[in-house]
């Protein structure tokens, strides 16, 4: 009995090792793609990234739990308040700025109902150095209409910033897609966002998560230029007002950011099509 048991989780884990290996080339054999990150390889303390780019994403404020299920392999287990960290000057290839389009690709389990969990991004508030970033769960979604908001709830949300601080006339950055998806818990998820400079799109499963008044977001400004002293790329934080030591790990910061699996992430120095996504998500998701 034991010996099945055990020739059982093997083959499981030859079947689960095929199907990320065939899930992968949708997302690294793609035109743009800076750094993918599947979370199964290591260096230098972090996670490195295939793609243009092998850049390292540093665990903080303690090591980062495994869990054996995920989509390329094992995923992050994150508790809120633990987050990863790519410095500024360690990524040039990810200071999307100016002119520059953008796509964010992430694999997600949502565990959390807290609100504002950001995913990932160049995205410095404390010091109004924001640039783009994906987020889910934020308390409010902008109306492009009336560039009011309106309460919001466990929806996917997909930023870009011309002037790094608050949106001129408002008190915080309005200019966001939103989608109308309400997010699952402990359902695994592909969100995705992208910036043309003409609309902000906000994506769930490989579809255009569409909201009348709120995605697609129309918006044709430039992404604000940080400069030397701009953002880092940081995944499930961001630098916020209350947080004076960052990137030390501070108390009030424990209950902040995105809580749940983290299974996968994509950046694009492109933004990618409502086919490249749908393809994207069979992929990856066609065969769970």
């Amino acid at each position: 009995m034991l010996l099945r048991l055990f020739s059982l989780i093997a083959l499981l884990n030859i079947v689960s090792a095929s199907i990320a290996q065939e899930a992968s080339p949708s997302v690294v054999q793609r035109p743009g793609l800076v750094c993918f990150w599947d979370f199964q390889k290591q260096s230098d303390g972090g996670y490195i990234s295939t793609g243009s780019q092998a850049y390292v994403l540093k665990p903080q404020n303690g090591p980062i739990d495994h869990s054996e299920e995920g989509i390329f392999g094992k995923s992050l287990k994150i508790r809120q308040g633990q987050w990863l960290l790519l410095p500024r000057e360690d990524c040039p290839a990810l200071n999307f700025r100016n002119k520059d389009e953008v796509t964010i690709v992430a694999w997600i389990e949502r565990e959390s109902d807290a609100n504002w969990q950001y995913i990932a991004g160049m995205w410095n508030e404390r010091d109004a150095k924001r640039q783009y970033a994906l987020f889910t769960c934020a308390a409010s979604q902008t109306n492009f209409e009336t560039m009011d908001r309106i309460p919001a709830r466990h929806q996917t949300h997909g930023y870009a910033s011309d002037v790094g601080g608050a949106t001129p006339g408002k008190p915080f950055c309005f200019s966001y897609a939103s989608g109308e998806t309400k997010l699952p818990k402990r359902e695994w998820t592909m969100i995705a966002y992208t910036y043309d400079h003409q609309f902000l799109r906000v994506y769930v499963n490989g579809k255009l998560d569409e909201h009348p008044g709120f995605n697609p977001f129309p918006w044709n400004k430039p992404i604000f230029d940080g400069k030397e002293e701009g953002a880092d790329f940081t995944v499930a934080r961001q630098c916020l007002p209350n947080w004076p030591h960052y990137p030390e790990a501070e108390k009030p910061m424990l209950k902040q950011g995105f809580g749940g699996k983290l299974g996968g992430l994509a950046v694009y120095k492109r933004a990618l099509s409502a086919d490249e996504l749908e393809t994207m998500y069979q992929a990856t998701f066609g065969k769970r």
